[in-house]
């Protein structure tokens, strides 16, 4: 990859969901908003490499697809008297920042995912629609993710559009009420987008910073405008305190760090005291009266990470009895595998290997996570040949190449203390 192509790449990765929320907002089709971000794109793989890098690629790309919507509009005798009010708007200056060309792009990211989160959309799809609209995910990324084939997945996501052209969806951020309606689904793909970047699905970086970087500013977007909603706050505090470890994932050389191992030093002490802000928020309102989700379990867990100077002074009977109540009220495969994590810890590693015992046979099966916690829980069992054998498994499972790296790494490991 040269290196204007690594430019538009990264301009893309942190310009999209701006972009797509601010062409939806102008052109109020999700569909031909989608169509004139990627014909920007296009444009600046085509140009960049002959005219150089722009000051500002965010500008850059939004001025670009804003001209060809409104030439688009132009082509449309219905919508002419539309495209001339959008071509009497001076173009933004170049040099500023995309965030300061209009004023409501702060809030369009937000509208997209009320948008993509609208009753009319099936679960699936609402997520689906927001990993691409928002996270910029592509439609194989998001099958891998769905575990369905990128056909499926993208005719999913092209009825997905229709279905928001056919009911008029507005582009707006609802009224109270529905804000509350809408308030899980909303919830559920900002940590979507937050998991996605937090262990990618696919590629070669074990992380996206930029994607659990959005998630947190999205995160807190909604704590502020439902503040009286606990969840809202635990979820703030649930990717605040994950974020915070971000700069310790990974060493000087760029290779993963399990949490065990990190310099907590380097944890982001600004992100941690936010997060733990958010959570104590979240404890307020629950002292009051208001129910709490399974957020506020997962956010009052990694609180106790956090609060743990070193790894070996971490409480892990607490987090065991928090995951015991997690499992009880939000049951699913991924939460007995944590578990079994943490009681593997506060007890000793057979009891995290009953729990994944329990488990049926296809549960993750496509996953390495299951995989990966059972060869932790048989190496420190002192049975290093199946874990070994475990975290084959699970590297063999992973479509990320910094998680393959790790588990390859892992069973390396096993197979030394097994001679």
């Amino acid at each position: 990859m040269t290196a204007t192509e690594a430019a538009v790449t990264a301009a893309w990765r942190a310009e999209s969901a701006r972009l797509i929320a601010t062409l939806v907002r102008l052109t109020g089709d999700v569909a031909l908003a989608e169509d004139l971000a990627q014909d920007a794109l296009v444009a600046a793989l085509e140009q960049w490499p002959r005219e150089g890098i722009p000051a500002s690629p965010g500008a850059w790309l939004t001025t670009t697809a804003r001209r060809r919507a409104i030439d688009t509009f132009r082509h449309n005798e219905v919508v002419r008297r539309h495209a001339n009010a959008l071509a009497e708007r001076p173009d933004p200056p170049e040099e500023d920042d995309m965030a300061d060309q209009v004023d409501h792009v702060e809030d369009d990211v937000l509208r997209l995912i009320f948008l993509c989160c609208h009753p009319a959309l099936t679960p699936d799809s609402r997520a689906a629609l927001t990993l691409r609209l928002v996270a910029g995910l592509s439609t194989s990324e998001i099958a891998r993710a769905f575990l369905v084939s990128e056909t499926t997945m993208g005719q999913r996501l092209t009825r997905a559009k229709r279905t928001l052209a056919q009911v008029r969806a507005e582009f707006e951020v609802p009224d109270l009420a529905a804000r509350i309606d809408r308030l899980d689904d909303v919830l559920s793909v900002i940590y979507l987008i937050f998991n996605e970047g937090h262990t990618a699905t696919a590629g070669s970086e074990w992380f996206r910073a930029d994607l659990c970087h959005e998630a947190v500013r999205l995160a807190r977007m909604v704590a502020a405008m439902l503040p009286g909603e606990p969840d809202a706050h635990a979820l703030q505090a649930l990717v605040e305190l994950h974020a915070a470890r971000l700069p310790a994932r990974t060493d000087a050389d760029g290779v993963p760090v399990l949490l065990a191992e990190q310099d907590r030093r380097r944890w982001d002490q600004l992100l941690t005291r936010r997060g733990l802000a958010a959570l104590d928020r979240a404890e307020d309102l629950a002292r009051s009266g208001r129910p709490v989700g399974s957020y506020f379990l997962q956010a009052s867990i990694a609180a106790v990470h956090m609060r743990a100077r070193t790894a070996e002074e971490t409480d892990w009977a607490r987090i065991a009895r928090l995951y015991d109540v997690l499992a009880a009220t939000a049951p699913g495969p991924v939460i007995e595998v944590n578990r079994a994590v943490a009681h593997g810890r506060a007890r000793d590693p057979e009891a995290g290997l009953e729990i994944l015992a329990a488990l049926p046979d296809d549960a993750l099966a496509d996953s390495p996570v299951r995989a990966a916690v059972t060869g932790d829980l048989l190496l420190r069992a002192g049975r290093a040949a199946e874990a070994a054998a475990a975290f084959d498994r699970a590297a063999a499972l992973t479509r990320n190449d910094a998680e393959r790296a790790v588990l390859v790494r892992r069973a390396e490991q096993a197979r030394t203390h097994d001679r």
